[in-house]
């Protein structure tokens, strides 16, 4: 039987690279799936694709309204919410800290951070009216760590890790786990093409030869390892923090001629 059969789950940022990835999983593994996104055209195409198991709700995850919306659309259709997938992220263009403006800084941190705050806030009560389920943070290696030139983007990751331990106990005692994956250099266009106001993407400065697995990683590699934290297979863990990022962090591989 699939893992996930008469599950819902919402994703955020439903309809990009990795989202999108993450929607397609989750409803080939049984589940009910609501695609967030500001991207009605695209999150309404999705959703006809897959079919009777899938919802578009526009989703605007700086927005509490918004949010309630959305978690009313799941149970709406569904009947419950089991799982949320606070996916939905974006990048700040380079810059310094003393080149980079205030309102640079404040739309990373209220999609990045806020909307991750919102969302655990609104679908709580709705997962503890399922009995429980799942929340998955989607933060990055650069919340692991310093990078220069992107300091909304990883303050936000950063603080991302301490709001997800917070929920995890605060939510445990209700069957709700909160956990975080950190992603490393996935192919998207998250990845692949400059942010907005950038004028080169993160891949052009980038290259995964010298490391332990040198490719990119995949939106699926991604998704496998979230399908498996919201299974009922994680159900002992919580407040924990999963990195993807094939060996990225551990630093350049020795090779053999090297040596």
């Amino acid at each position: 039987m699939p893992r996930f059969d008469n599950q819902t789950v919402l994703v955020t940022g439903g309809t990009g690279g990795q989202g999108s990835s993450h929607v397609r999983a989750f409803h080939a593994e049984g589940a009910n799936v609501v695609i967030g996104d500001i991207d009605a055209e695209r999150g309404a195409a999705l959703a006809d694709e897959l079919g009777t198991r899938a919802r578009f709700a526009r989703l605007d995850v700086t927005d509490e309204s918004s949010w309630s919306a959305a978690v009313l659309a799941a149970e709406s259709a569904f009947g419950a919410l089991n799982v949320l997938v606070n996916n939905a992220g974006v990048q700040n263009p380079p810059a310094t800290i003393e080149n980079t403006e205030q309102a640079t800084w404040s739309r990373i941190l209220d999609i990045n951070l806020t909307g991750t705050f919102l969302g655990i806030k609104t679908a709580a009560p709705a997962l503890r009216r399922a009995a429980g389920g799942a929340i998955v943070n989607v933060a990055s290696t650069m919340g692991l760590g310093g990078t220069a030139h992107y300091a909304p983007y990883v303050a936000s990751k950063w603080a991302v890790r301490g709001l997800t331990q917070t929920a995890a106990l605060e939510l445990g005692r209700d069957h709700i786990r909160v956990n975080t994956i950190h992603p490393g250099v996935i192919a998207t266009s998250f990845i692949l093409e400059p942010a907005a106001g950038a004028v080169a993407a993160i891949a052009d400065f980038y290259s995964p030869e010298p490391f332990a697995i040198p490719r990119l990683g995949e939106p699926t590699d991604v998704s496998r390892l979230l399908l498996f934290l919201t299974s009922s297979d994680a159900s002992f863990i919580t407040g924990s923090e999963y990195v993807i990022d094939g060996g990225l962090l551990l630093g350049p591989a020795l090779q053999a001629e090297t040596v």
